[in-house]
């Protein structure tokens, strides 16, 4: 039942109009209403929001009484309607003022009672958060063809069986290149395969080290019988062909072998043999068309690092046969462009029977292997052009000889000595030796725009190069091998770098390698079926021979691996997104080269056993994503040897997404946390011995 409206109750004053007056109340009063309906729906055109001043007034008991009778029982019912709402919505701005000054009192208070470490979960947090965003941001790139693209990859064709990327002649060619350039490495045109490259028929996996440094199997290089046999090279004289394999003689019934040839050098320098060339300051040697790289095999056991440099070849190539044997190497050449080496990074350079002519293109040959020598360093040649003995010195040879004699005396070396066909210079280690020089006589010294830290491609130039550099340090003034891995304070301010800095990374690391070797020994001498034939040595020994660090930074891993007595060689790369420090791993006796990883690297396929990248996905991302990470993934894939190991080293996003990725190249992946930082994680694959597929 509705309640019925008691329009003269309430104390109600009824004027002496009667029904009339009353009448007119009312229209009054539904007038004013409908005024203050209008303003209302017009101030709250908006979404209304619902306050707790609002909330409170619509549940509490109503203190204003229904307008249409138009009397009140507040005691405001004097004031006019348009009063009453200012009234209304003051009271709402200042509940809701006070809201806002209770929040930002409540937040300074939370913010002042978190806890240093608490702050630091919530930054973990939030770098979780954003890693994980890049990670998907990179991820996107890989998946936007959909599904199809998770698949397994195809083999590759045959022709990818040894090919490098940059290295294709014929292309080159194409695009104009000649006189020699058509075998240089060019990269803008290379097209990406994502494929997996297939070993060759009968393919089999190395000897371990010390025995597969002296025997290869015939198959898994691209080489002919013929092409072993016919070799005149002194070095290549040194394989013999035995059935299924190549092995490697110290020596041989045609020449004194290269125990006698090494030493022979030593005593050119003026040691009694080749152990002291680490007291004469030698560490790292630049093998020049290093043969098959013997000269260095028989110097690794005296704690000398041969680094050996050839340019590509198709088919009987030094580079991959050196690497075979587990030992340094990479293609590069002196024909046009400068080499992958800052200026002052070497300790000797050595040409047996190169086949670089020194003398061509103004000396411009002899004024690289200047450069990359450090001061003090040696430069060792062999060839018959040095030979002055008899007639068999013909007169073209005379000359030849007499330009390279007189341009090496111009760069400040100094002749120690020549024997048969071998001659040592040493180069100067006091830069007032250049400004002694006759005036006009000699190549100018280069100025600053003309000598880079690192050169990338970049022609060869007609000035001496170096002398401006601050790591103008002579050989003899350096501490002797192992203790020059651990640079001195003087040293490390040329870097930028405090001793504490380098400490660090070395306890860093030290603590890595023990990891590494912990995961790896269960899974290569337990979980991996042994080979028929091949006994398993006492971990940690001779596991892996050949190491690719893809972002070493300092050269820390390298380091601590030699530091831990592991019977590896690494080849340190310094992306060229990272800083630059590849000077520094030089100068600590250790090889490298500076690289963009979105290119190729100058190596064959199937030269290392173990590939490793600490914080690489997070460096590559943030590279503009020039590159994805199954670009980087499919060279890795390319270089590693069947049974070979990847150890990746990043963010708990990154890693899930590579591991994830690492299914489309058939690796056998696992994820590991590292208890040192809950953020980061590793990811160990190993690369399957994958069979050619039946034609």
């Amino acid at each position: 039942m509705s309640r019925p409206l008691h329009r003269g109750s309430s104390g109600a004053r009824i004027s002496g109009g009667g029904s009339q007056d009353l009448w007119d109340s009312q229209m009054k009063d539904r007038s004013e209403k409908e005024d203050l309906s209008k303003r209302d729906s017009s101030d709250l055109s908006y979404p209304p929001l619902k306050f707790p001043s609002q909330l409170l007034s619509s549940n509490s008991p109503a203190k204003f009484t229904n307008l249409e009778n138009g009397f009140a029982s507040d005691p405001c019912s004097a004031s006019s309607p348009r009063k009453r709402h200012h009234l209304i919505m003051l009271a709402l701005r200042s509940s809701l003022f006070l809201i806002v000054i209770l929040a930002v009192t409540g937040s300074l208070w939370w913010t002042i009672s978190i806890s240093t470490s608490s702050r630091g979960h919530i930054n973990q947090h939030y770098k979780d958060l954003h890693a994980r965003v890049l990670s998907d941001l990179w991820d996107i790139g890989e998946l936007s063809l959909g599904p199809t693209k998770l698949r397994e990859l195809e083999a590759c064709p045959d022709e990818f069986e040894n090919y490098v990327p940059c290295y294709n002649v014929s292309e080159n060619v194409a695009l104009g290149y000649s006189d020699g350039n058509e075998f240089e490495r060019h990269c803008g045109h290379s097209v990406k395969q994502h494929c997996l490259v297939v070993p060759p028929t009968n393919y089999k996996i190395p000897l371990r080290w010390p025995t597969g440094k002296d025997i290869i199997w015939v198959a898994n290089v691209k080489i002919t019988a013929q092409q072993v046999l016919s070799s005149g090279s002194l070095t290549k004289r040194m394989m013999m062909l035995e059935e299924e394999q190549i092995s490697f003689r110290s020596a041989s019934l045609m020449f004194d072998g290269v125990e006698d040839y090494a030493q022979q050098i030593a005593k050119m320098i003026g040691l009694s043999n080749e152990y002291e060339l680490t007291k004469a300051g030698v560490r790292t040697i630049l093998d020049i068309g290093c043969g098959y790289g013997s000269f260095g095999a028989h110097l690794f056991s005296k704690q000398l690092l041969t680094m050996c440099i050839a340019h590509h070849e198709t088919s009987g190539s030094q580079v991959q046969l050196t690497l075979e044997r587990g030992l340094p190497a990479m293609i590069s050449s002196f024909n046009s462009t400068q080499l992958p080496y800052p200026a002052l990074s070497f300790d000797m350079l050595h040409c047996l029977r190169c086949g670089i002519d020194w003398d061509q293109k103004d000396g411009k040959y002899l004024l690289e292997a200047d450069r990359v020598l450090k001061p003090g360093g040696y430069f060792v040649w062999t060839s018959p052009i040095t030979n002055a003995h008899g007639n068999s010195r013909i007169k073209v040879h005379k000359k030849r000889w007499k330009f390279i004699h007189d341009f090496a005396e111009s760069l400040c070396w100094e002749l120690l000595s020549q024997q048969d066909e071998t001659v040592v210079w040493k180069k100067t280690s006091k830069t007032s030796c250049y400004g002694s020089r006759n005036p006009g006589l000699g190549p100018p010294i280069c100025s600053k725009a003309q000598d880079v830290e690192s050169p990338s491609n970049r022609p060869l130039q007609g000035c001496i190069g170096g002398i401006r550099s601050k790591r103008w340090i002579p050989i003899e003034e350096k501490t002797t091998w192992p203790s020059r891995a651990n640079l001195n304070v003087t040293e490390l301010k040329l870097y930028g770098l405090h001793p504490e800095d380098l400490s660090e990374d070395i306890d860093n690391w030290r603590a890595a390698v023990r990891e590494y070797w912990s995961l790896l020994s269960p899974l290569i001498f337990s979980d991996h079926p042994k080979r028929p034939g091949d006994e398993d040595p006492s971990p940690p020994y001779n596991m892996v021979r050949n190491v690719l660090d893809m972002n070493a930074h300092f050269g820390g891993f390298n380091a601590a691996l030699l530091e831990a007595g592991k019977f590896v060689w690494v080849m340190n790369v310094v992306p060229t997104g990272a800083p630059n420090y590849l000077s520094m791993i030089l100068d600590r006796g250790l090889v490298g080269v500076r690289h963009d990883w979105c290119e190729g690297f100058p190596t064959y396929p199937r030269t290392y056993d173990m590939v490793h990248a600490s914080g690489l996905l997070s460096l590559e991302n943030n590279q503009n994503r020039r590159c994805s990470m199954l670009d980087l993934f499919a060279e890795i894939d390319r270089i590693l040897r069947p049974e070979g190991w990847v150890i990746i080293r990043d963010t708990a996003a990154f890693i899930d997404s590579a591991r994830a990725l690492s299914t489309r190249f058939k690796w056998d992946a696992r994820v590991i946390g590292v208890e040192s930082n809950t953020d980061e994680r590793l990811l160990i694959c190993q690369k399957p011995f994958l069979k050619k597929p039946s034609s």
